[in-house]
C-alpha cells in the first residue's frame, strides 16, 4: 500500500505541466542549483537522469533569453543608438522583446511576469548594447561577463511553486 502511495505523489517522469512551471520559474531563477530543482518538483521522483533533464531544460531557457538579448542588442546598434546612458534602453511591457519572451516563458499568459524579470531582463539587454557597441564582441568569450552579473540575480521562488502542478497566480508580481 505505502508503494502505491508513494506512486501516487511522485511521477518517474516529468511531463508538459512540469515544463510550464519550469518556464514559470525562470522568471525568477536562470541558473537554479539541483537542490532547488528538488524543492520546486515535490511530485518527481527524482534520478541522475530526471535532474539532468531539469538543468538541461534551464540551460535551453537561458540559451534562448541570451539569443533575443544578443538580437535586439544588435538590432539597436544597427538604428544607431549612441549609448545606454544617453537613450535609455528600455523593455517596456508593449514592446517586442518583452512579447517574445512572455510568448516562450509564459505561452498562455495566465501568469503576470514579475517587475524584477523586466528589470533584469533590460540589464542584460543593456549589457549586451554595452558590449556590442565597445567591440568587445569580437573577443570569443565576450559573452562570459555578462553571464557573471546575470547568474548573480536569481530571486526567491514563490512558495506557491513549492506545490505540485503548474502556478497560476495572475496577481504574483
Amino acid at each position: 500500500m505505502r508503494i502505491f502511495l508513494n506512486r501516487l505523489h511522485s511521477q518517474e517522469g516529468l511531463s508538459p505541466c512540469h515544463l510550464k512551471k519550469a518556464k514559470l520559474m525562470f522568471f525568477y531563477a536562470r541558473y537554479p542549483s539541483s537542490n532547488t530543482l528538488k524543492t520546486y518538483f515535490p511530485d518527481v521522483k527524482f534520478n541522475r537522469c530526471i535532474t539532468s533533464q531539469l538543468i538541461k531544460w534551464f540551460s535551453n531557457f537561458r540559451e534562448f533569453f541570451y539569443i533575443q538579448m544578443e538580437r535586439f542588442a544588435r538590432q539597436a546598434v544597427r538604428e544607431g543608438i549612441m549609448g545606454a546612458g544617453e537613450v535609455p534602453l528600455r523593455l517596456r511591457r508593449d514592446s517586442e522583446l518583452y512579447r517574445i519572451l512572455n510568448l516562450h516563458y509564459n505561452k498562455s499568459n495566465d501568469y503576470h511576469v514579475p517587475d524584477r524579470f523586466v528589470e533584469i531582463s533590460e540589464l542584460a539587454l543593456r549589457e549586451f548594447f554595452t558590449a556590442i557597441q565597445a567591440g568587445r564582441d569580437t573577443d570569443p568569450c565576450w559573452k562570459k561577463s555578462i553571464y557573471k552579473i546575470i547568474c548573480k540575480l536569481d530571486s526567491p521562488v514563490p512558495d506557491c511553486f513549492r506545490l505540485p502542478g503548474c502556478p497560476t497566480d495572475t496577481s504574483t508580481g
